[in-house]
């Protein structure tokens, strides 16, 4: 009678190793996608251009830029409310990329929270 012996059967080894591969390589792809979404400058404007929020791909605003005409010192509030529109919607397109890059790596896999930044 044959005997069997413990351990992983048919192949096994291989497979695993096939697949170690495969997580280490979509790793280094992820922290490529990542280091290019970092550097990147996203743009977005509120009030037909009269404010424009440039942020960075790290969530920090880099830049504000506010039309003169939209300067209105009795209306402070309105402008508030630009800012606040433009820099959302400059959010809302780094979000749009980083979930892109994610799908691009994983086919589309919700593996849950998207890049970690």
């Amino acid at each position: 009678m044959a005997r069997r012996g413990g351990g992983f059967q048919g192949g096994m080894p291989g497979n695993m190793n096939n697949l170690m591969k495969q997580a280490q390589k979509m790793q280094r792809q992820m922290e490529e996608q990542k280091k290019e979404l970092e550097e990147k400058v996203y743009e977005a404007t509120a009030g037909g251009g009269a404010v424009t929020v440039k942020i960075s791909g790290t969530k920090e605003v880099v830049s504000v830029k506010l039309s003169e005409e939209v300067v209105d010192p009795d209306d402070i509030e309105m402008l508030e409310d630009l800012i606040v529109a433009a820099t959302n919607e400059a959010l809302r397109e780094l979000e749009k990329d980083s979930k892109g890059a994610m799908d691009s790596l994983t086919g589309g896999l919700d593996l849950g929270g998207g890049f970690p930044f």
